[in-house]
């Protein structure tokens, strides 16, 4: 199969929305309903939602199985359990994985109560492992400082190049997940890769080649990569690397 180049810019108004009572949630492939989430996939990313979570709720315990589950916060924290005995309070600054693997039950809820008003910013995205029916596991890691160089960190990763630098790993060796925090003026330059996915979690940005992005926008990279990107106000970007796709 040959794969040309391809760069798509995506708008952030043009993702499919879902709201409830207490959760709004915009959702970068069709999830809500969706239950092949191959067949939207972009590379080996599934689920790529941003939700904004009210205080005092969430999700209660549910399965998921196969899965590797990237939480990243940007505001607010999150509150995780699971049946194979993890806890923990995410926090903006700290990687955290979750594989399912052959079964796994867990709950994810707003840090925050009723009475603290503090809404919880998330972004949640899903790829594929390598291997199915392993041992669920879990990890986190606090980066902040890592963060704070206006570079672009390799957050989570199961490319063997990335072992011992990435903050955490990832039971896929062909997916990378890379965060960028970036001052106004400051740039980093988008992995070479057979799949990408660039997210603008915050701030606005110059795309090299293809204009300004603002918050919510994203960039679906096909056999392409090298472009810069610069910050024209205090930025945050979420970048996938890969080398594969779940496509069927």
């Amino acid at each position: 199969m040959i794969v040309t180049e391809q760069v798509e810019v995506v708008p952030g108004a043009d993702r499919r929305r879902w709201r409830n009572e207490w959760l709004d949630s915009r959702q970068s492939f069709p999830v809500t309903g969706n239950f092949v989430l191959e067949d939207y996939a972009h590379g080996l990313l599934l689920v790529h939602n941003e939700d904004i979570v009210d205080p005092g709720e969430g999700f209660d315990t549910h399965q998921h199985r196969d899965t590797e589950i990237l939480t990243w916060v940007l505001e607010g924290t999150v509150v995780h359990q699971d049946s194979a005995g993890h806890s923990g309070v995410i926090r903006p600054g700290l990687a955290q994985r979750m594989s399912a693997g052959a079964g796994i039950l867990h709950s994810e809820r707003n840090g925050a109560g009723y009475r603290e008003k503090q809404r919880l910013h998330v972004v949640q995205m899903w790829i594929p492992p390598d291997e199915t029916g392993v041992a669920p596991s879990y990890q986190e890691l606090d980066i902040e400082g890592e963060l704070a160089r206006n570079t672009l960190v390799p957050v989570a990763s199961g490319m063997p190049r990335h072992r011992g630098e990435a903050a955490i790993g990832i039971g896929n060796r062909h997916a990378a997940f890379h965060v960028a925090r970036l001052d106004p003026g400051q740039a980093i330059t988008v992995p070479d890769a057979p799949y990408g996915h660039v997210f603008l979690a915050r701030g606005t940005v110059d795309y090299e080649s293809y204009g300004t992005l603002h918050q919510g926008d994203a960039v679906r990279l096909t056999a392409t990569g090298g472009h810069r990107v610069t910050a024209v106000t205090a930025a945050e970007l979420l970048i996938w690397e890969m080398a594969a796709t779940a496509r069927r």
